[in-house]
């Protein structure tokens, strides 16, 4: 008798990449497909669906590998629950950027092997994504800190100057909101350029976005880090040096590809959970001048790390530049943060953790030396003229 497996998705959007994960899993026997509901998708990626769970039911089911496939009724990340106690698997698979610890310990504790596949394209086609599809969302990069994180803001500068660190990333990947990788500046962006961003001078084009986010009528009182909007739209890899302003007094870049190639080689991000609506990350900040300092000391040694493509160097700074913010703002570990980092801190071949942006949640960026743990999500720095 056939074995049991079962994969889970929204499926809007349905592609070739869709189709060649299912033909892949279905190798492992009959293959039952769980969907999204309509609701879940605009409760958890805060957008309506191109098709109806309906629609997308019947496509699914028509689909020669699908057995069988139903709406699930659940919510959020783990909305298939209901529908794995309808289908009882044997085994359930996911791709490479769709796999978590909690999907893992689900299966761990229901008896069912969790099996991870890689986003591999059908012989002689191309790699499709939803997100390739969704012009609005796959051309507008984001960015990920790598040190100075907070320096960027003057009630943190004025203690000491220093340097924060930000890559340009391609959005490869499904890119959440409030999960610390810039999503308001990218959405501010998008009420502009919603496609992608002109051919421009990179700088001009940082301080364009940050005027327009920091609208001087804005009512809440925030001003967003510049680091943000230089992340995203200065390429490669970058620094910039803030002395208690909210703009730079300069910025300095790194193309080189060997230097891109060893970050991306090195460099993979975690799936947590996204930033609660009512955390707070001010709450209790402890800022003093040497805790900026070793904040400003930290970037230091992780731009030399990375120039002389020291990982040891490059991840203990990257972990002091860490530790740094969290001692001036305690409150980015929120409930549940820790139980993340203590499990893969202790994964062979992590080096370095820290979240990117604010913290709270989001995600876990890791440095790695040999294989990302399962379930990773690689890196694509964004080139100049790309």
């Amino acid at each position: 008798m056939a074995k049991k497996v079962f994969v889970s998705g929204c499926y809007d959007l349905l592609h070739s990449g869709h189709v060649e994960f299912f033909r892949q899993a279905a190798q492992y026997g009959d293959l039952y497909v769980g969907i999204g509901s309509d609701a879940t998708i605009l409760d958890y990626k805060h957008h309506k669906t191109v098709y109806t769970e309906q629609e997308r039911l019947f496509m699914v089911k028509s689909i020669r590998y699908v057995k069988d496939a139903y709406i699930n009724a659940g919510h959020g990340i783990m909305d298939f629950i209901p529908t794995v106690d309808i289908v009882k698997p044997d085994i359930l698979v996911v791709n490479s950027d769709g796999g978590n610890e909690d999907k893992r310990r689900f299966c761990e504790e229901r008896g069912i092997e969790y099996v991870v596949l890689q986003r591999d394209p059908h012989e002689g086609l191309k790699a499709r994504s939803s997100t390739d599809l969704k012009k609005t969302e796959s051309q507008i990069p984001t960015r990920l800190d790598l040190a100075g994180t907070w320096i960027d803001q003057p009630y943190v500068s004025e203690h000491a100057p220093g340097w924060a660190i930000t890559i340009s990333l391609e959005p490869t990947f499904e890119i959440r909101d409030r999960c610390g990788l810039s999503t308001s500046t990218r959405n501010m962006i998008k009420k502009i350029w919603p496609y992608q961003l002109p051919n421009m001078d990179p700088e001009m084009l940082a301080k364009l976005v940050f005027c327009f986010e920091n609208d001087p009528e804005r009512t809440d009182g925030i001003v967003s880090g510049a680091q943000d909007s230089i992340g995203i739209c200065m390429p490669g890899l970058c620094r910039h040096w803030y002395n208690g302003r909210f703009w730079p007094e300069k910025i300095e870049t790194c193309q080189d590809e060997d230097i891109l190639k060893w970050l991306e080689s090195h460099l993979c991000l975690i799936p947590m959970f996204p930033r609660r609506p009512d955390c707070s990350v001010l709450e209790g900040k402890d800022i003093t001048p040497a805790k900026v300092r070793a904040l400003a000391a930290a970037a230091d040694d992780c731009w030399k790390s990375i120039m002389d493509r020291d990982l040891q160097g490059f991840a203990k700074a990257y972990r002091a530049s860490f530790e740094a913010q969290v001692a001036m703002f305690p409150a980015m570990i929120q409930p549940g943060v820790q139980e993340y980092i203590d499990q893969y801190s202790a994964m062979p071949g992590v080096l370095a953790w820290k979240m990117p942006g604010a913290g709270g949640g989001g995600y876990l960026a890791l440095v790695c030396d040999g294989p990302f743990p399962e379930g990773a999500i690689p890196l694509t720095i964004r080139r100049a003229g790309m």
